[in-house]
């Protein structure tokens, strides 16, 4: 919106610095954490008060979970709202990135919302039923992929402009990029701020590389593929850090609220988006590695125990093993945590490396 009437007022004076994509990101960021600080208190009384006993706990999880019972879930929506206004105000509203990625955002958000209430309201882990939420989530990867899909070829990281023809088999592919990123957060959001922080890094590593994939003299530099107008991308990934910051100052230890599938779902299909958009999804794999690792934890530890009624880890997702080899949460969070910013650093030298 602010975009738009300083374009009406041909950029002059102090709307001049709304021409420039890295002043918007960072305001993205501010704006997005200023609202999600001054709603979170009175968002988490709502919360507690409409949901009484909170989010289910786990009986077969770690015995130090129990002690979080009746701290109330769908915090994303604090992330969903503050996110949602700080793009209205700062992105340009006439790039069909902001559409789709948008419409990932809010579309998960709902699925992981409608999950999240029906685990509420009949208090068990058991909320949607696993193919009606897939379903619904190819279902909105495939709108959002006609948006924003004009290329597809799969670009390969550290090779200079070398890619895979993928034709219409592209569109399987990306659509699944966004679902399992979708996914792969939900399973990692499982320890007071374990998701997020890796979330936020994820998101300022693809702010980068969105607005250099967005100059087409950077990208010819870096021999990366060239993506137009790409560069709003990177205030969309500063308006993710930003409701990501805010959420967390509630979410640190002893968490005060959860983001439930509300959040996950919707930051992590957000993050499948954006790096689907500027061909960067095995990029993804890298700086979202913790995502995969955990998802892989879990179809390993469901495949092999439904064929051999054995463990590979004691408890999956993979955070719960570490925890039950004796790991502190705390030490779990930042541990991981410190792997994410390695994974990140790795994904952000794919660029040059070529």
């Amino acid at each position: 919106m602010l975009y738009v009437l300083a374009h009406w007022l041909h950029f002059e004076g102090i709307a001049n610095l709304i021409r420039y994509q890295s002043f918007r990101s960072g305001a993205a960021l501010l704006t997005a954490l200023t609202i999600g600080l001054i709603i979170g208190p009175r968002f988490i009384n709502m919360l507690r008060v409409r949901q009484g006993k909170g989010q289910p706990i786990r009986a077969d999880g770690p015995q130090s979970h129990l002690a979080k019972r009746g701290t109330p879930t769908m915090g994303g929506l604090m992330i969903v709202i503050s996110l949602a206004i700080s793009l209205m105000l700062w992105m340009d509203l006439t790039s069909n990135f902001v559409w789709a990625c948008l419409l990932v955002t809010l579309g998960f958000g709902l699925i992981g919302f409608l999950d999240d209430y029906a685990k509420v309201t009949k208090y068990a882990h058991a909320g949607l039923s696993a193919r009606i939420r897939l379903l619904a989530e190819f279902a909105v990867a495939g709108l959002a992929l006609s948006l924003v899909v004009t290329d597809t070829n799969l670009y390969l990281p550290v090779f200079s402009n070398l890619y895979v023809p993928m034709g219409p088999a592209y569109y399987l592919f990306a659509a699944f990029v966004i679902v399992g990123a979708g996914n792969a957060v939900n399973l990692t959001d499982g320890l007071d701020g374990l998701a997020t922080m890796p979330v936020i890094i994820a998101a300022g590593t693809f702010a980068i590389i969105a607005y250099l994939a967005g100059r087409v003299d950077y990208a010819h530099y870096l021999g990366i593929q060239h993506v137009p107008r790409a560069g709003e991308l990177s205030i969309f990934c500063g308006a993710v850090m930003g409701a990501g910051l805010a959420f967390l100052w509630f979410n640190a230890p002893p968490a005060a609220v959860f983001m439930g599938d509300t959040g996950s779902l919707a930051l992590g299909g957000t993050l499948g988006v954006i790096a689907v958009s500027i061909h960067h999804e095995i990029v993804l794999g890298i700086v979202g590695g913790l995502f995969v690792m955990e998802a892989v934890s879990v179809i390993v530890q469901v495949f092999v125990y439904k064929r051999t009624g054995k463990r590979v880890f004691r408890m999956a997702p993979i955070h719960h093993h570490f925890e039950q080899l004796g790991w502190k949460e705390s030490t779990v969070v930042i541990r991981f945590w410190i792997v994410s910013i390695v994974l990140a650093l790795i994904g952000l030298a794919t660029l040059k490396v070529r």
